[in-house]
């Protein structure tokens, strides 16, 4: 029997794709927020695809700032933004 893959849904085009194919971002109990990379570390967790697109759109729609409720540092965008260009190398 197969074992599922974990599904998670991206923030920016709403559609559920397995969770090793997003990016996870997270939010640890101090409220900073992180790439998680490894999907290991502990905290609440955010989920968008591997592109830009969806990543503007939470920007322009402030999703991560609803979902955490916190305001999110322009860096943690720009960070997302190279990983995503890094990855679609």
């Amino acid at each position: 029997m197969m074992k599922n893959k974990p599904q998670r849904m991206c923030m920016g085009c709403n559609s559920k794709k397995d969770k090793q194919d997003l990016i996870r971002i997270v939010m640890n109990k101090d409220g900073e927020i992180t790439i998680d990379k490894t999907g290991k570390l502990s905290g609440r967790g955010a989920y968008i695809c591997d592109s830009l697109e969806c990543l503007e759109k939470v920007i322009k729609t402030k999703r991560l700032e609803r979902t955490f409720e916190i305001k999110i540092d322009n860096e943690i965008y720009e960070n997302l933004r190279g990983v995503i260009i890094e990855s679609n190398k």
